[in-house]
């Protein structure tokens, strides 16, 4: 059967290498003291839209109605559900989650309408925020490091932002400006300036040109300065880039965006916010994103034992390789059907577990990569 449109199966090595991707996230999320969370997919309606209905995200969501005819939805991020968890924690709460997340949108190769999502975030966060930012993205450069991917980071204000609009005597349409500033690195400078003449917003786009220096007039580039400085104790660096949106609204102080010349799109992104009232940070991770651009191999090391004609002993080596740690493939039937099998597996090794074998007391193994045969005493198997 066909696909759903923006959806897509997973299997074999491909598989084995998100699982890998996602242990190396859980492992290192954990390393810093994140607690693993798990939440339901499916949600009311009104939950999962929350105070943001003006957002792409939001007006993406997918709709659905149970038996008893109630207006549900399947979540399309995990931010929205940290209402509901992190009542009668103890602040800071931190939290790490990786998992399916929705959207009913437009999709394509790079795209998709189910995703897997890797999220941390800090409910409670110092009073002095870019302490916790600046934690958050040296878990994203160890991460990354660990993957072996190429990356840049650049960060942003959504303040900063909000008070050159004021100094240039922007006072409605804020929303709608953000929007079409979200979208410069997608659809280009040239169509989002004649957007912006419309809503009599272009000079952003000449203030965003100048230097870095220039913005240090303005009070919001404080949070800027102090995240550069903490950043630096993590020896990490960090690009300023004031069109720096993010396209969610619920964002209120420093946002960021991690990005890699092997890939268009942005792998991971995030930002500061408020929530039940809390000040808030994280950042989220896309998995399918990273498994197209991380250099990691997965961990398939398998091993063929062919029975032929001798299960019992087959089945008795089996055992103790596993026991031992080994990943076991057990095949009953002919020589050339097994090596057949093994090679469309991409199995590292074969052994022959035979009347031959056995009365001389030694296994015959095949190297399937290399095509070498060798023969090794049963007890030293």
């Amino acid at each position: 059967m066909e696909l759903v449109k923006g959806f897509k199966d997973f299997t074999g090595e491909e598989a084995e290498k998100r699982q890998r991707i996602k242990g190396i996230l859980a492992e290192t999320f954990k390393k810093y003291g994140f607690e693993l969370a798990d939440t339901p997919i499916i949600e009311e309606e009104n939950f999962v839209r929350g105070e943001n209905n003006n957002d792409e995200a939001v007006s993406d969501v997918y709709r659905l109605k149970d038996k008893g005819n109630r207006e549900l939805a399947l979540r399309y991020e995990f931010t929205f559900q940290l209402k509901r968890i992190v009542k009668n924690k103890k602040l800071p709460y931190k939290r790490y989650q990786i998992g399916e997340v929705f959207r009913d949108e437009p999709s394509n190769s790079r795209r998709f309408r189910q995703f897997t999502q890797c999220d941390i975030d800090i409910v409670g966060m110092n009073s002095e925020t870019w302490k916790d930012e600046a934690e958050i993205l040296a878990i994203a450069k160890e991460v990354l490091n660990k993957l072996d991917i190429n990356y840049d980071i650049y960060i942003g204000n959504r303040k900063l932002i909000n008070e050159i609009l004021e100094e240039i005597g922007i006072k409605a349409n804020k929303e709608q400006i953000l929007r079409e500033i979200d979208k410069l690195d997608k659809i280009g400078e040239k169509e989002i300036k004649e957007n912006l003449k419309k809503l009599k917003a272009e000079k952003l786009l000449s203030i965003f040109k100048k230097p870095e220096i220039y913005f240090k007039k303005y009070k919001a580039y404080k949070e800027i300065e102090e995240l550069k400085k903490i950043c630096k104790y993590y020896n990490l660096k960090i690009n300023f880039q004031p069109s720096l949106v993010r396209g969610l609204s619920y964002y209120n102080g420093n946002v960021f965006e991690i990005k890699s010349k092997d890939i268009r799109e942005t792998i991971c992104a995030g930002g500061s916010y408020v929530i039940n009232n809390i000040q808030s940070t994280g950042i989220s991770f896309g998995l399918d994103r990273l498994a197209i651009i991380s250099k990691v191999k997965a961990n398939n090391k398998k091993i063929l034992v062919l029975s032929i004609g001798e299960d019992k002993k087959a089945v008795a080596i089996a055992q103790k390789l596993r026991d031992k740690g080994e990943n076991i493939v057990l095949f009953y039937g002919k020589p050339t059907r097994a090596l057949d099998y093994a090679n469309s597996y991409g199995i590292n090794k074969v052994i022959f577990v035979g009347k031959e074998e056995i009365k001389k007391g030694k296994m015959k193994i095949k190297d399937m990569e290399t095509g070498k045969e060798k023969y090794i005493n049963i007890s030293k198997l």
